[in-house]
């Protein structure tokens, strides 16, 4: 039986902590093989965000770890079969490359290679205030075919810490993946 790959790339933006959640979440989870791919830029956010030894940790979490330049991994062919797609943080020049087409590192190949075998792509955008030129590349992925999640806390969770946050927010983005049977935040019951 294949499992469900998953890719995990991670890009410069803020927000690492939201990455190393996620393949925390994801370690657990019977079927799933994660495939990560660190820019170079996240290797520092990692490292200013999350501490010296970030980016060991979130790699002893994945069962495939890729140099973000090897255009030529398993993950850059539509051949290897994978589940999804999962870049989080995701920057604006990493958004405005696949927005572009322009598959000039692994993350914006794989990306592409998700977008043209119809398979699913989340995309956790971050950035705030966002422009013009933001707005329209997030509307191009759209219409390509991705699904663009800025990371916006739920309020109604009544989340208490930071930390509450970050994990409902992995949780849900896990959730787009839509991987069978390992559904991830608790659903909405109402206010009642």
């Amino acid at each position: 039986m294949i499992p469900a790959r998953v890719v995990l790339a991670v890009t410069g933006a803020s927000g690492a902590a939201l990455a190393m959640r996620v393949a925390q979440r994801l370690v657990p989870v019977p079927g799933v093989e994660t495939h990560l791919v660190v820019s170079s830029a996240a290797e520092r956010t990692l490292h200013h965000e999350c501490g010296a030894g970030a980016l060991d940790m979130l790699k002893s979490h994945a069962h495939h770890v890729y140099d973000a330049g090897d255009v030529g991994a398993t993950i850059a062919s539509g051949s290897f079969r994978t589940q999804a797609m999962l870049v989080v943080p995701c920057s604006m020049r990493t958004l405005a490359a696949i927005a572009a087409g322009l598959a000039d590192n692994l993350i914006v190949r794989a990306a592409d290679v998700h977008l043209k075998e119809r398979r699913r792509l989340v995309l956790v955008a971050r950035e705030t205030p966002l422009h013009l030129g933001h707005l329209r590349n997030m509307s191009q992925v759209t219409e390509f075919g991705a699904i663009v999640m800025p990371p916006v806390p739920a309020f109604y969770a009544l989340p208490q810490s930071i930390e509450d946050i970050i994990d409902h927010l992995a949780a849900r983005a896990i959730d787009l993946l839509g991987l069978a049977g390992i559904p991830q935040t608790r659903p909405w019951l109402g206010d009642g």
